[in-house]
């Protein structure tokens, strides 16, 4: 890890922590945990059975674990109730196969945004080379005029605190030092793409490219607030790449929700499209031709092996697909509920708070300060997902 107290350490001292505590300590923060990750799978002993009839269960440190993995998404910066726009670009195909291929990961990618994640059709917009394939989907083609009148629009769109995922498939090309994605009619570079995604000011964003020679982007587009994911380490990275496949199935399967909490982090997704890229490559026996990194720290340069808490990570791992009312949208929000995502905005600004004077206090302090944050976290989302939102 480069630095700071992770995730890891922080529920490690935890555990510590609460095996030590009194009685009435552990039931509050078994309560809290069972609010964190309903329905809580029934414990098991080490041999695999169930515990003795009348007999407290010995995992209250296990709780705790799934508890702070289920909303450990610590944000950098304060967060608000946020709504996900979505921005799917289809890049030319070149062959049939690819050109299916590009639209099947596209579509699977929105079917999962609205049908698990509750974002609704009208927050997802689809160019693609070509409409014919899914005509009720794919608004226009892909083209560089329809790409900026696309961004200008969901700018439009969007509030202060809504966030855009982008996401390209296709391929790319990098010539005299210039990344490009390659679209019906003139393609887009990386500086092009940059110059997009200042029209949207300081919102979040998560811009994923799974096109070859994709590593160029990095660079350009970082800045503040913004996660930028690219399939390849480099531009001298041509070939075909594999990472759009297992990004978007992490977000379709179920595989990639390491902590439970029934949804899917950005880091999360990379760190699962990672995996699944190496273990293809070696289950084929072929020497590895791309090597996709993420930036989120601002700094310019991605990284592969990524920070638990600060660093690149920190962002990408509270980014979710997220919409305050589910599939049915802002009109789908009860007064109730959108004070339930003001106070969760509130908890998370006081953990914000404390990353940033984490360095004036001591170790043992820090943790057990967001410790208590986490679990109030916890039994907040727990209340939002009663309220028919998703905490």
């Amino acid at each position: 890890m480069k630095g700071g107290v992770g995730v890891a350490a922080v529920l490690a001292g935890a555990v510590r922590r609460v095996t030590a505590a009194a009685v009435g300590r552990e039931r509050s923060v078994e309560v809290a945990a069972r609010a964190a990750t309903e329905p809580t799978p029934a414990p098991t002993s080490a041999g695999g059975g169930h515990p003795a009839a009348g007999g407290r269960p010995p995992s209250t440190p296990c709780l705790l674990i799934v508890a702070l993995l289920a909303i450990a998404a610590v944000s950098p910066a304060p967060a608000q109730a946020q709504n996900t726009h979505i921005l799917l670009i289809s890049g030319m195909g070149g062959d049939p196969e690819y050109t299916d291929a590009f639209h099947g990961w596209l579509s699977r990618f929105a079917d999962a945004a609205t049908e698990k994640y509750g974002v609704p059709p009208d927050r997802i917009t689809y160019l693609g080379e070509k409409t014919e394939l899914d005509p009720t989907r794919i608004r226009a083609r892909s083209t560089a005029e329809n790409i900026r009148a696309a961004f200008v629009e969901i700018a439009a769109a969007m509030s202060p605190t809504d966030n855009l995922v982008v996401l390209l498939a296709g391929h790319g090309t990098f010539r005299n030092g210039a990344a490009r994605f390659n679209i019906p009619g003139p393609d887009l570079t990386a500086e092009d793409m940059a110059g997009l995604l200042a029209g949207l000011g300081d919102r979040r964003v998560t811009f994923v490219n799974t096109a070859s020679a994709s590593g160029p982007f990095v660079a350009a587009l970082s800045g503040p607030n913004r996660t930028i994911i690219a399939a390849t380490r480099t531009g001298r990275e041509r070939n075909v790449t594999r990472f759009g496949l297992h990004f978007v199935d992490a977000f379709a399967d179920e595989g990639a929700d390491v902590d439970k909490d029934s949804r899917v982090s950005m880091l999360e997704a990379f760190s699962y499209a990672l995996r699944e890229v190496q273990r293809q490559y070696e289950s084929a026996n072929l020497l590895m031709t791309e090597h996709a990194i993420l930036d989120d720290n601002g700094d310019g340069e991605g990284s592969r092996e990524l920070d638990d808490l600060e660093g690149d990570g920190a962002l990408a791992r509270m980014v979710f697909l997220t919409s305050i009312g589910g599939a049915g949208g802002d009109e789908a929000v009860t007064p109730e509920l959108r004070a339930l995502y003001e106070e969760k905005a509130a908890i998370e600004a006081r953990i914000a708070d404390l990353r940033r004077v984490k360095g004036q206090m001591s170790q043992e302090r820090y943790e057990n300060e967001l410790e208590e944050l986490l679990v109030e976290l916890a039994v907040k989302n727990r209340e939002i997902r009663a309220a028919g939102g998703g905490g």
